[in-house]
Protein backbone atom coordinates (compact mmCIF):
# COMPACT_ATOMS: atom_id res chain seq x y z
CA UNK A 1 0.00 0.00 0.00
CA UNK A 2 1.44 3.59 -0.91
CA UNK A 3 1.00 5.89 1.59
CA UNK A 4 0.85 9.78 0.95
CA UNK A 5 1.43 12.44 4.06
CA UNK A 6 0.82 16.08 3.51
CA UNK A 7 0.51 18.64 5.91
CA UNK A 8 -1.29 22.04 6.47
CA UNK A 9 -3.75 24.37 8.80
CA UNK A 10 -6.84 24.24 6.52
CA UNK A 11 -8.97 26.76 7.88
CA UNK A 12 -11.95 27.74 5.79
CA UNK A 13 -12.09 24.88 4.25
CA UNK A 14 -12.46 25.49 0.30
CA UNK A 15 -12.51 23.70 -2.96
CA UNK A 16 -8.87 24.69 -3.46
CA UNK A 17 -8.49 22.26 0.08
CA UNK A 18 -10.66 19.56 -1.67
CA UNK A 19 -9.01 19.67 -5.46
CA UNK A 20 -5.38 19.27 -3.35
CA UNK A 21 -6.35 16.58 -1.18
CA UNK A 22 -7.85 14.62 -4.35
CA UNK A 23 -4.72 15.29 -6.25
CA UNK A 24 -2.72 13.96 -3.33
CA UNK A 25 -5.00 10.75 -2.42
CA UNK A 26 -4.50 9.99 -6.52
CA UNK A 27 -0.92 9.67 -6.12
CA UNK A 28 -1.22 6.61 -3.71
CA UNK A 29 -4.03 4.29 -1.60
CA UNK A 30 -3.85 5.83 2.23
CA UNK A 31 -4.02 9.78 2.42
CA UNK A 32 -2.69 11.21 5.96
CA UNK A 33 -3.11 14.74 7.18
CA UNK A 34 -1.73 16.26 9.80
CA UNK A 35 -3.24 19.77 10.18
CA UNK A 36 -1.66 22.14 12.59
CA UNK A 37 -2.65 22.63 15.92
CA UNK A 38 -3.98 26.07 17.67
CA UNK A 39 -1.08 26.12 19.63
CA UNK A 40 1.37 25.83 16.68
CA UNK A 41 -0.41 27.75 15.08
CA UNK A 42 -0.15 30.56 17.76
CA UNK A 43 3.88 29.90 17.70
CA UNK A 44 3.87 30.87 13.98
CA UNK A 45 1.95 34.12 14.81
CA UNK A 46 -1.26 32.60 12.84
CA UNK A 47 -4.85 32.20 14.11
CA UNK A 48 -7.48 30.18 12.42
CA UNK A 49 -11.06 30.78 12.33
CA UNK A 50 -11.94 27.35 13.06
CA UNK A 51 -10.67 25.19 16.34
CA UNK A 52 -8.42 22.51 15.49
CA UNK A 53 -10.97 19.99 16.32
CA UNK A 54 -13.45 21.67 14.44
CA UNK A 55 -10.77 21.34 11.68
CA UNK A 56 -10.14 18.23 12.37
CA UNK A 57 -13.51 17.04 11.49
CA UNK A 58 -13.86 19.07 8.65
CA UNK A 59 -10.90 17.30 7.03
CA UNK A 60 -11.80 13.84 8.60
CA UNK A 61 -15.28 13.72 6.65
CA UNK A 62 -13.72 14.13 3.47
CA UNK A 63 -13.98 11.19 1.12
CA UNK A 64 -10.23 11.28 0.21
CA UNK A 65 -9.02 11.51 3.67
CA UNK A 66 -7.95 8.55 5.51
CA UNK A 67 -5.95 9.76 8.70
CA UNK A 68 -6.06 13.10 10.09
CA UNK A 69 -3.02 13.85 13.05
CA UNK A 70 -2.00 16.92 14.81
CA UNK A 71 0.97 18.80 13.94
CA UNK A 72 2.17 20.39 16.97
CA UNK A 73 6.48 21.40 16.02
CA UNK A 74 8.18 21.85 12.81
CA UNK A 75 10.18 19.16 13.47
CA UNK A 76 8.18 16.20 14.17
CA UNK A 77 8.09 15.90 10.07
CA UNK A 78 10.62 13.31 10.21
CA UNK A 79 9.47 11.54 12.21
CA UNK A 80 5.87 11.22 11.08
CA UNK A 81 7.19 10.56 7.94
CA UNK A 82 8.98 7.05 9.15
CA UNK A 83 6.35 6.01 12.03
CA UNK A 84 3.28 6.04 9.23
CA UNK A 85 5.61 4.60 6.58
CA UNK A 86 4.48 7.22 3.94
CA UNK A 87 5.94 7.04 0.67
CA UNK A 88 5.13 10.43 -0.44
CA UNK A 89 4.97 14.05 1.23
CA UNK A 90 3.08 15.80 -1.04
CA UNK A 91 2.62 19.73 -0.44
CA UNK A 92 1.30 22.98 -2.33
CA UNK A 93 3.97 24.07 -4.48
CA UNK A 94 3.77 27.27 -2.45
CA UNK A 95 6.28 25.29 -0.16
CA UNK A 96 8.39 24.37 -3.33
CA UNK A 97 12.02 23.18 -1.89
CA UNK A 98 11.09 23.56 1.82
CA UNK A 99 10.93 20.24 2.69
CA UNK A 100 13.20 18.51 -0.04
CA UNK A 101 15.35 17.50 3.21
CA UNK A 102 13.10 14.68 3.38
CA UNK A 103 14.23 12.85 0.26
CA UNK A 104 16.42 10.17 1.82
CA UNK A 105 12.95 8.89 3.45
CA UNK A 106 10.39 9.18 1.04
CA UNK A 107 9.33 10.62 -2.44
CA UNK A 108 8.37 14.27 -2.40
CA UNK A 109 5.92 16.18 -4.72
CA UNK A 110 4.78 19.84 -4.64
CA UNK A 111 1.63 19.96 -6.50
CA UNK A 112 0.23 23.30 -8.13
CA UNK A 113 -2.12 25.41 -6.25
CA UNK A 114 -5.96 25.83 -7.42
CA UNK A 115 -5.65 29.17 -8.91
CA UNK A 116 -7.75 32.00 -7.53
CA UNK A 117 -8.97 30.59 -4.27
CA UNK A 118 -7.25 30.26 -0.62
CA UNK A 119 -7.98 30.62 2.55
CA UNK A 120 -5.97 34.20 3.43
CA UNK A 121 -7.93 35.26 0.25
CA UNK A 122 -11.30 34.36 1.44
CA UNK A 123 -9.85 36.24 4.84
CA UNK A 124 -9.01 39.57 3.16
CA UNK A 125 -12.69 39.25 1.65
CA UNK A 126 -14.32 38.79 4.37
CA UNK A 127 -12.77 41.59 6.48
CA UNK A 128 -14.14 44.40 3.89
CA UNK A 129 -17.39 43.70 5.41
CA UNK A 130 -18.88 46.67 7.53
CA UNK A 131 -21.64 46.57 9.02
CA UNK A 132 -22.65 49.27 6.26
CA UNK A 133 -22.02 46.30 3.93
CA UNK A 134 -24.38 44.35 5.75
CA UNK A 135 -26.83 46.98 5.57
CA UNK A 136 -26.78 47.77 2.27
CA UNK A 137 -26.97 43.61 1.00
CA UNK A 138 -29.53 43.05 3.12
CA UNK A 139 -31.34 45.95 1.36
CA UNK A 140 -30.23 44.63 -1.97
CA UNK A 141 -31.52 41.26 -1.05
CA UNK A 142 -35.17 42.28 0.28
CA UNK A 143 -35.34 44.32 -3.16
CA UNK A 144 -34.72 41.83 -4.84
CA UNK A 145 -37.04 39.39 -3.40
CA UNK A 146 -39.53 42.29 -3.70
CA UNK A 147 -39.33 42.49 -6.99
CA UNK A 148 -39.28 38.68 -7.86
CA UNK A 149 -42.11 38.09 -5.68
CA UNK A 150 -43.93 41.07 -7.66
CA UNK A 151 -42.52 39.12 -10.99
CA UNK A 152 -43.94 36.08 -10.24
CA UNK A 153 -47.29 37.14 -8.58
CA UNK A 154 -46.59 36.16 -5.38
CA UNK A 155 -47.57 39.14 -3.71
CA UNK A 156 -50.85 39.97 -5.31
Amino acid sequence: MKKVITYGTFDLFHVGHIRLLKRLRSLGDYLIVVISTDEFNALKGKKSFFSYDERKEIVEACKYVDEVLPELTWEQKREDIINSGADILGMGDDWKGHFDEFSDICDIIYLPRTEDISTTQIKQELSIITPENLKQLEQSVHTIFSIVGSLSGVNK
